[in-house]
């Protein structure tokens, strides 16, 4: 599992284990699974879309970072 944490400057948006996401990167949408390189990126305007046990959930940012690393992403949305 992931550990997938969203945070607005006002509030967290969502934290919790997840089988996968996938981010709105600059350069297009890229996925993240359990294990994954450690990465950083800048998100555009876009949905993250995460899997729990199959159940599909999104949000919808303006933008934004995320980081990668052991088992862990961390996203600061606009």
């Amino acid at each position: 599992m992931l550990h997938l944490e969203i945070l607005s400057p006002s509030a967290k948006i969502f934290e919790g284990e997840v089988n996968s996401v996938i981010f709105p990167g600059e350069v297009g949408a890229f996925g993240v699974l359990t294990n994954h390189a450690p990465v950083i990126s800048v998100l555009k305007e876009g949905m993250i879309e995460w899997d729990i046990n199959g159940k599909r959930e999104q949000l919808k940012i303006n933008g934004g970072v995320v980081e990668v690393l052991h088992n862990k992403a961390s996203v600061l949305v606009k």
